[in-house]
């Protein structure tokens, strides 16, 4: 392409700057082109092809004669299981039998609570509750009753942890709460979150899986874990499971919720698993997982490729940098300040104007009793330390529309924001102190709100330098 004929070029040339308006304008394009990458449904049909007439289903290479097949279910969980069953359900028509999907609360079609025979279960996220276990214990009734002519299709994305539960017997729900809360307090990674869970769980790490047997099971994995480890995406359920009883206590350890904050069942039960008195989660190798395939339909790299190809497209420099990020949100936060920074002064490693894409999932400590979510967070220690910096925006995303327990999806910051913050007598750093980045970036209006997005691949920072 032509840079002089681009109108976003040619825009900064002649002018020599660009509105704070315009800015937004253009980052909130190129962010519609990263979502629009990781639709749900354009992800599963890319993924499948059914020809009806012969009854022939490939997926991902891998070719499934439909006729061999007594009854098709469709079971799962996740903040995109509506847009995955929907696919299916447009894929496969009538060749489903029913099928049993739970979702997050407001993550549901206008129409209602089902799309064809597929029946969805609304539930909490990111903290599990009744309606999730109810949800989760009428999937595995339906599975308790296949056969090995039955095929299961379990769409699984983002959010999945929470929404598919069902403890171990002797651990209430009440008390896998507590856990839960603990371990999002004391930032926790989803790895680490995801290990404890799966040794207090009867569905998670495989298990799902194995109420199937010996039905044949499909698993769908739309991402929202850093690399895409199959075995940790919405704990794995129909993945043979890598960690053990030990890798879990040892998380709780580590955050030193072995001596408080854990309820007593939890230690006793994980303790159990440690001394070998509790059979572990199935692993890799078990006869089980020779009738089980898992693709991922979607994920980060996906998003964050196709916000380099729209960033091109509109006469950008632009360059993925890593969709590996992970860390506390505020060091992460100084890092991408300095890397603006250093496009600013030096146009390296690429030359204005440009855009650096990061994908990945940072964590947050919290300490104070505000309102956030790791992006929001990001943003507000960014915007700390670009101050006064002329023609840089950083948007840190979350791609599922929810950061955190907000209605946000993350933040805009620019060079000005915190002078515009001290103008209306707001105090950044007592914001960040108390992890109320929500509240700061709502007096100013900078929020990003996009609402649910039906998809869910971690998160997306953007770093425009005009």
């Amino acid at each position: 392409m032509d840079l002089l004929k681009n109108p976003l070029i040619k825009s900064l040339l002649e002018k020599r700057a660009i509105s704070s308006r315009e800015r937004r304008e253009i980052a909130l394009t190129i962010l519609s082109a990263a979502l629009g990458a990781v639709e749900p449904g354009a992800a599963i049909r890319k993924v499948l092809r059914y020809d009806s007439e012969s009854g022939r289903l490939e997926v991902a290479g891998r070719e499934y004669d439909l006729n061999q097949y007594n009854r098709v279910y469709v079971v799962g969980a996740g903040k995109a299981g509506w847009p995955m069953a929907e696919a299916l359900v447009g894929l496969l028509g009538a060749r489903l039998e029913r099928g049993l999907v739970n979702v997050k609360y407001g993550y549901v079609p206008p129409f209602g609570t089902e799309t064809g025979p597929i029946a969805l279960t609304e539930a909490s996220h990111p903290v599990l509750d009744e309606a999730g276990v109810k949800g989760t214990q009428r999937i595995v009734e339906l599975l308790q009753g296949l056969n090995e002519d039955d095929l299961v299709l379990a769409v699984i994305s983002g959010g999945g942890s929470a929404l598919l539960e069902m403890p171990v017997e002797g651990v209430t729900l009440a008390e896998m709460q507590l856990l839960t809360g603990a371990l999002l307090r004391c930032g926790a990674t989803i790895n680490q979150m995801n290990t404890v869970r799966k040794h207090l769980s009867q569905i998670k790490g495989g298990q799902l899986a194995r109420w199937a047997n010996p039905a044949s099971v499909i698993g769908l994995l739309l991402s929202d874990v850093v690399g895409s480890p199959l075995d940790v995406i919405a704990s794995g359920p129909t993945v043979p499971d890598t960690s053990t009883f030990g890798e879990a206590w040892a998380t709780l350890e580590n955050f030193g919720l072995t001596t408080t904050g854990t309820p007593p069942s939890i230690l006793a039960h994980l303790r159990a698993g440690v001394n070998g008195q509790l059979p572990e989660t199935p692993k890799p190798g078990e006869a089980l997982f020779e009738k089980v395939q898992n693709v991922v339909v979607a994920d980060n790299r996906i998003a964050a490729l196709a916000a380099v190809e729209a960033a091109r497209h509109l006469g950008f420099n632009p360059l993925l940098l890593s969709t590996f990020v992970e860390g506390e949100a505020r060091e992460v936060a100084r890092v991408y300040a300095a890397l603006a920074k250093e496009i600013h002064t030096f146009n390296t490693p690429v030359a204005r104007p440009a855009c650096l894409l990061l994908g990945g999932e940072t964590t947050v400590t919290v300490h104070g009793e505000g309102l956030g979510g790791r992006n929001q967070e990001l943003a507000l220690a960014a915007a700390l330390a670009i101050a006064d910096l002329e023609g840089v925006l950083i948007v840190p995303l979350a791609t599922d529309g929810s950061d955190g327990p907000t209605d946000a999806a993350g933040a805009m910051v620019e060079g000005d924001t915190i002078c515009r913050a001290k103008s209306l007598g707001l105090d950044p750093h007592d914001y960040l102190r108390r992890n109320d980045a929500y509240h700061f970036f709502e007096s100013l209006g900078d929020l990003l709100q996009t609402g649910p997005t039906q998809t869910n691949v971690n998160d997306l920072t953007m770093i425009l330098v005009f």
